[in-house]
Protein backbone atom coordinates (compact mmCIF):
# COMPACT_ATOMS: atom_id res chain seq x y z
CA UNK A 1 0.00 0.00 0.00
CA UNK A 2 1.02 3.66 -0.74
CA UNK A 3 1.83 6.09 1.63
CA UNK A 4 -0.47 8.78 1.27
CA UNK A 5 -0.89 12.43 3.19
CA UNK A 6 -1.92 12.25 6.94
CA UNK A 7 0.11 8.67 7.28
CA UNK A 8 2.85 8.63 10.31
CA UNK A 9 5.83 7.67 7.89
CA UNK A 10 7.99 4.35 8.68
CA UNK A 11 10.08 2.83 10.60
CA UNK A 12 13.69 2.16 8.82
CA UNK A 13 16.77 2.68 8.63
CA UNK A 14 19.13 4.45 5.56
CA UNK A 15 22.82 4.65 5.56
CA UNK A 16 24.66 7.83 5.09
CA UNK A 17 28.33 8.46 4.75
CA UNK A 18 29.70 10.12 7.73
CA UNK A 19 33.28 11.50 8.62
CA UNK A 20 34.29 8.12 9.45
CA UNK A 21 32.58 6.05 6.41
CA UNK A 22 29.20 4.48 6.38
CA UNK A 23 26.67 5.37 9.19
CA UNK A 24 23.30 4.16 9.97
CA UNK A 25 20.35 6.49 10.00
CA UNK A 26 17.04 5.58 11.61
CA UNK A 27 13.97 7.42 10.80
CA UNK A 28 13.71 8.28 14.20
CA UNK A 29 16.46 10.27 13.75
CA UNK A 30 15.39 12.18 10.46
CA UNK A 31 12.09 12.81 11.02
CA UNK A 32 11.34 12.66 15.10
CA UNK A 33 10.62 16.39 16.06
CA UNK A 34 11.62 17.91 12.54
CA UNK A 35 9.95 19.19 9.91
CA UNK A 36 12.02 17.62 6.57
CA UNK A 37 11.78 17.47 2.98
CA UNK A 38 12.59 13.76 1.80
CA UNK A 39 12.57 13.80 -1.97
CA UNK A 40 13.31 10.83 -3.85
CA UNK A 41 15.52 10.06 -7.59
CA UNK A 42 15.44 6.84 -9.14
CA UNK A 43 19.03 6.64 -9.07
CA UNK A 44 22.11 9.06 -8.51
CA UNK A 45 23.95 10.75 -11.54
CA UNK A 46 21.21 9.63 -13.91
CA UNK A 47 20.50 12.68 -16.23
CA UNK A 48 17.56 14.25 -14.74
CA UNK A 49 18.41 13.65 -10.90
CA UNK A 50 21.36 15.28 -11.70
CA UNK A 51 20.77 18.01 -13.78
CA UNK A 52 17.22 19.00 -12.22
CA UNK A 53 16.41 17.35 -9.05
CA UNK A 54 19.44 17.28 -6.71
CA UNK A 55 20.69 20.78 -7.90
CA UNK A 56 17.09 22.19 -7.59
CA UNK A 57 17.38 20.75 -3.84
CA UNK A 58 21.08 22.26 -3.38
CA UNK A 59 20.26 25.31 -5.19
CA UNK A 60 17.13 26.37 -2.59
CA UNK A 61 18.55 24.68 0.64
CA UNK A 62 18.44 28.25 2.31
CA UNK A 63 14.75 29.18 0.95
CA UNK A 64 13.85 25.92 2.64
CA UNK A 65 15.51 26.76 6.01
CA UNK A 66 13.59 29.98 5.94
CA UNK A 67 10.89 28.39 5.59
CA UNK A 68 10.93 26.52 8.86
CA UNK A 69 12.60 23.32 7.11
CA UNK A 70 15.57 21.37 9.68
CA UNK A 71 16.24 19.00 6.84
CA UNK A 72 16.03 18.32 3.06
CA UNK A 73 17.39 14.85 2.45
CA UNK A 74 17.57 12.89 -0.82
CA UNK A 75 17.27 9.37 -0.55
CA UNK A 76 17.79 6.49 -3.64
CA UNK A 77 18.38 2.90 -3.83
CA UNK A 78 21.75 3.57 -4.48
CA UNK A 79 24.92 2.60 -2.27
CA UNK A 80 25.92 5.22 0.24
CA UNK A 81 29.21 5.40 -1.45
CA UNK A 82 28.12 6.02 -4.91
CA UNK A 83 25.38 8.32 -2.80
CA UNK A 84 28.57 9.66 -0.94
CA UNK A 85 30.43 10.65 -4.57
CA UNK A 86 26.92 12.26 -6.41
CA UNK A 87 26.52 14.83 -2.98
CA UNK A 88 29.89 15.63 -3.02
CA UNK A 89 29.94 16.23 -7.04
CA UNK A 90 26.69 17.68 -6.77
CA UNK A 91 27.79 20.04 -3.76
CA UNK A 92 25.31 18.67 -1.37
CA UNK A 93 27.31 18.65 1.71
CA UNK A 94 25.95 20.83 4.29
CA UNK A 95 22.93 21.41 2.35
CA UNK A 96 21.17 17.98 1.50
CA UNK A 97 21.43 14.64 3.63
CA UNK A 98 22.40 12.08 1.15
CA UNK A 99 20.52 8.75 2.49
CA UNK A 100 21.25 5.67 0.25
CA UNK A 101 18.35 2.58 0.53
CA UNK A 102 20.83 0.28 -1.12
CA UNK A 103 18.54 -3.02 -1.41
CA UNK A 104 15.23 -0.39 -1.58
CA UNK A 105 13.57 -1.86 1.56
CA UNK A 106 12.56 2.16 2.74
CA UNK A 107 11.11 2.62 -1.06
CA UNK A 108 9.14 -0.60 -0.64
CA UNK A 109 7.74 0.07 3.21
CA UNK A 110 6.53 3.28 1.62
CA UNK A 111 4.88 1.52 -1.44
CA UNK A 112 6.73 4.00 -3.83
CA UNK A 113 9.40 1.18 -5.15
CA UNK A 114 9.96 1.10 -8.84
CA UNK A 115 10.85 -1.90 -11.45
CA UNK A 116 13.29 -0.16 -13.50
CA UNK A 117 14.53 -3.80 -15.18
CA UNK A 118 14.04 -2.62 -18.55
CA UNK A 119 16.25 -0.45 -18.64
CA UNK A 120 19.03 -2.40 -16.73
CA UNK A 121 18.35 -0.89 -13.20
CA UNK A 122 16.65 -3.23 -11.41
CA UNK A 123 14.56 -2.53 -8.59
CA UNK A 124 14.23 1.33 -7.24
CA UNK A 125 12.63 4.11 -5.98
CA UNK A 126 10.03 6.22 -7.96
CA UNK A 127 10.69 10.04 -7.79
CA UNK A 128 8.50 11.67 -5.35
CA UNK A 129 9.16 14.47 -2.72
CA UNK A 130 7.59 14.18 0.78
CA UNK A 131 7.02 17.12 3.05
CA UNK A 132 7.19 15.60 6.74
CA UNK A 133 6.58 16.76 10.01
CA UNK A 134 7.30 14.98 13.10
CA UNK A 135 7.21 11.55 10.88
CA UNK A 136 3.68 12.44 9.40
CA UNK A 137 3.48 13.53 5.65
CA UNK A 138 1.98 17.01 5.03
CA UNK A 139 2.35 17.01 1.60
CA UNK A 140 3.01 14.14 -0.85
CA UNK A 141 4.59 14.67 -4.09
CA UNK A 142 4.65 11.75 -6.64
CA UNK A 143 5.85 11.90 -10.41
CA UNK A 144 4.06 10.11 -13.10
CA UNK A 145 6.55 7.63 -14.90
CA UNK A 146 8.90 9.40 -16.85
CA UNK A 147 7.95 13.15 -15.66
CA UNK A 148 9.99 15.90 -13.30
CA UNK A 149 7.73 18.57 -11.95
CA UNK A 150 5.34 18.25 -9.02
CA UNK A 151 8.32 16.78 -6.85
CA UNK A 152 11.02 19.30 -7.65
CA UNK A 153 12.68 21.98 -5.13
CA UNK A 154 10.72 24.60 -6.88
CA UNK A 155 7.44 22.98 -6.24
CA UNK A 156 8.19 21.86 -2.68
CA UNK A 157 8.84 25.62 -1.38
CA UNK A 158 5.30 26.30 -3.01
CA UNK A 159 3.66 24.04 -0.19
CA UNK A 160 5.21 25.73 2.66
Amino acid sequence: MTIKVGDKMPSGTFTRMGAKGPEPMTTDELFKGKKVVLFSVPGAFTPTCNAKHLPGYVQNADAFKKKGIDTVACMAVNDVFVMGAWGKAGNADGKVLMLADGNGDYARALGLELDASKFGMGQRGKRFSAIVDNGVVKQLNIEPPGEFGVSSAEAALKQL
